[in-house]
Order: C-alpha cells, then structure tokens, then sequence
C-alpha cells in the first residue's frame, strides 16, 4: 500500500513539474510594447525585458512554423529561468510585423541583454537555435 502511495505521489510531481514548466508565451502588438520594445516612441533600440529573449514571429497555417514550434517549446523548459521565448502570430498582430519588416515566417528575432537584436529567418534545427542562444543570447545551460 504505502509502494502504491509513493507511486501515485511520484505521478503527481512529475505532471505538476509539466504544468509548471516554462512555455513560449503568445504577444500581441500591446504587449510587445511593454515587456519587449515600444516601437512606435523609442528613437532607439531598448530592450524591455529582465532576460535575452527569442521572439518567433510565426502564422498557424505556416508549415515551417508548426515544425519549429516544438522545439521552441523544449528550448522553453531547458533555458527556464535564463530566457523568455515570446511568439507572434503575423496575422493577428500585422503592425508589429510590418515595424519588424517580416516578409517571410518564421523569422525569429534573438535578443541580448546589451546591444542589438539579430533576426534570422527559417526553420532551424534545434542545434542552430542553441548556437545562437549561447553565441548572441551569450546564455548557457
């Protein structure tokens, strides 16, 4: 009986730890503009934000984009607490993707702590995107 009741604790923890797993975090245009960057009255670039971040601009009929969605999903919970993966829907969200110049999705906006964001645009692998995490996030494991 008390196996049983380890068991089912054991179960427990591990689905509560998934819940509460940090997960890309869907923006809309308003609130871009207070946790990342105010576009429309900044003269100049100015991160927002208390951690690098990824902003993966995507749309959900977007092919490349659903393939690229799990992995941004796994870099979530594996830099949880060292980075904040926003996600934009360019079609929801059209201003703020015009202010970005975004032709083609996903482009996939890193942004350090100091100095300037770097867009990149396509579906990386996941080892392109930790490369870029470590290289101009400068964030590590």
């Amino acid at each position: 009986m008390f196996k049983k009741i380890l068991n089912i604790l054991f179960v427990l923890a591990v689905f509560a730890n998934l819940a509460n797993a940090q997960k890309p975090i869907h923006i809309d245009e308003a609130t871009f503009k207070k946790e990342v960057f105010d576009y429309e009255n900044a003269q100049e670039w100015k991160y927002l934000g208390d951690k690098p971040a990824i902003v993966d601009f995507y749309a959900d009929w977007c092919a490349p984009c659903k393939r690229i969605a799990p992995i941004m999903e796994e870099l979530a919970q594996e830099y949880e607490g060292k980075i904040i993966i926003y996600k934009v829907n360019t079609d929801n969200n059209r201003n703020l993707a015009a202010a970005f110049g975004i032709q083609s999705i996903p482009s996939i906006l890193f942004i350090p702590m100091q100095g300037k964001p770097t867009m990149g645009q396509g579906a990386y692998p996941k080892e392109t995107f930790e490369k870029a995490i470590h290289e101009i996030l400068n964030v590590k494991k």
